[in-house]
């Protein structure tokens, strides 16, 4: 009965924005030892496995090529087989769970197990990690849907809670008595007092034919639209990836439900084992500034930051100092294009703040000046009427789309490395360090690095229009053509 991983990477992280953006959530932060939450939780899953083994990722086909060259950065993928299914948009945890049960179900068998866990938690003590999904695995291949439960440290009211039932072995597993919804802070301090209740860590595990049977019985219509969506949906290999890209139009008939509300919450069959490790959901800045030593008046600073009677104070700075004088109780998040300034007793409502600009379609809700791209990144560097400045890198190998447009003409100037370009013609020349190439609009036009370091070009964009749907691509080594 193999282990098959299965790491949920979705959600915007709306409580750290302006770090957490739609187009860059919270799975890809760095933290501060320099590693993403992806990176940690590829760890985590790869700790599992013998050599060989399969990861599974769910995610969306926007965050693909980011995802994959996250698993690159960890080397993982030398030793392991990567599974991508790639969903068209969120539809929440059971539709997730139940596409990749049924994906594992194809290629490993109805016995395999699965370990559900979310891409943007963080657990630091792995072994203790390992210990309880053993533990959990143990009792999945025995039937029971399992989750792992987390004993509380104070009164959160961010978090589900689960009460626990009739013993099931030695080790603390236990049937699950009910789960109860996040409270408010007088009944969250009842729980911590009863001893009784823990914190649901979102972590599952299942034996692939009991979890597909449970989803027959009490979730049918989850069921039966991810076996449509599966069976229009077939897995190839790309690139040593086994890549599945769901059906778009079927899987939005996925009911849009979690799988502890479709599921873990009907069923007779869950099973809780206790999380004798140390787990942060990261759902806030405070939860990320606990991760970082504190000074004597209990500040704790990522960056370069000046303080003159500061306390109990949260700076993050991404490029620039911060400096502050008589401010205490504070989060304060420096980015490139967005200043966030808030109560740390109002952390948990920093979301609202995203929400709002997603809704006046402010564009710092989506993207970073910095955007990633298959190919390597480009950062706007200064914009105005009629004109757009980037940096644009390239890594070596890789190739941006043939493409053209309408509404601009782009002026290239190589400052590091050697650009083959494309420009009008079938035929590609080099332009070295220092030289430049004028591209009008309507030229076809494509940017390869052949060299074996990045290369790094300024792009000024001129026209009357710059967005960037103003391409139209031609051919794309990344299936970026429809």
């Amino acid at each position: 009965m193999p282990i098959v991983p299965v790491i949920l990477s979705g959600g915007a992280g709306t409580r750290l924005w302006p770090v957490s953006r739609e187009g860059h959530p919270k799975p890809f932060m760095r933290l501060p030892d320099g590693k993403t939450l992806l990176c940690k939780t590829y760890e985590r899953a790869a700790a599992l496995l013998p050599a060989g083994g399969t990861i599974v990722t769910v995610t969306n086909r926007e965050h693909y090529f980011a995802s994959k060259d996250q698993l690159a950065e960890t080397r993982l993928d030398r030793h392991h087989q990567a599974h991508f299914l790639l969903e068209p948009e969120g539809r929440n945890t059971a539709a997730a769970v139940a596409h990749a049960a049924l994906a594992v179900n194809a290629t490993h068998g109805p016995d395999s197990v699965l370990v559900v866990m979310a891409a943007d938690h963080l657990i630091n003590n792995e072994a203790a990690f390992r210990q309880a999904m053993e533990h959990a695995a143990g009792l999945a291949r025995d039937g029971f849907l399992v989750t792992c439960g987390v004993p509380p440290t104070h009164p959160e009211t961010g978090f589900g809670y689960i009460q626990g039932g009739e013993p099931l072995d030695d080790q603390g597993g236990r049937r699950v008595l009910r789960f109860v919804e996040k409270p408010d802070r007088e009944t969250a301090e009842r729980y911590l007092q009863q001893g009784d209740l823990l914190w649901n860590a979102g972590i599952f595990c299942f034996k692939v034919e009991a979890l597909l049977e449970e989803l027959r019985q009490h979730a049918p219509e989850v069921l039966e639209a991810a076996e449509h969506c599966i069976n229009l949906s077939p897995a190839h290999d790309s690139a040593g990836v086994l890549l599945q890209e769901l059906h778009t139009e079927s899987f939005t008939q996925s009911p849009d439900i979690s799988i502890d509300y479709a599921l873990m919450e009907r069923s007779e069959r869950v099973a809780v084992v206790p999380a004798r490790f140390d787990w942060s959901d990261i759902g806030s800045w405070n939860a990320l500034a606990d991760l970082i030593p504190a000074d004597g008046q209990q500040n704790r600073v990522v960056g370069d930051a000046v303080m003159e009677d500061t306390s109990n104070t949260f700076i993050l700075s991404d490029d620039r100092l911060v400096a502050t004088v008589g401010v205490d109780n504070l989060i304060i998040v420096d980015t490139s294009d967005a200043v966030l300034v808030a109560s740390a007793d109002r952390a948990q409502d920093i979301g609202r703040i995203a929400k709002r600009l997603k809704h006046e379609q402010h564009p710092a809700y989506q993207l970073h000046r910095t955007v990633g791209r298959p190919w390597g990144s480009y950062t706007v560097l200064e914009e105005g009427p009629r004109f757009k400045i980037k940096r644009i890198l390239v890594k070596p190998g890789a190739a941006l789309s043939l493409q053209m447009h309408h509404h601009r003409s782009e002026h290239w100037i190589v400052v590091q490395g050697m650009a083959e370009i494309l420009n009008g013609s079938d035929t590609p020349r080099l332009v070295n360090t220092n030289e430049s190439t004028f591209i009008p609009a309507g030229h076809r036009h494509r940017l390869r690095n052949p060299g074996l370091v990045d290369l790094v070009l300024i792009e000024v964009q001129s026209g009357e229009y710059l967005g960037e749907d103003d391409i139209v691509r031609l051919d794309d080594q990344y299936g970026r053509v429809s």
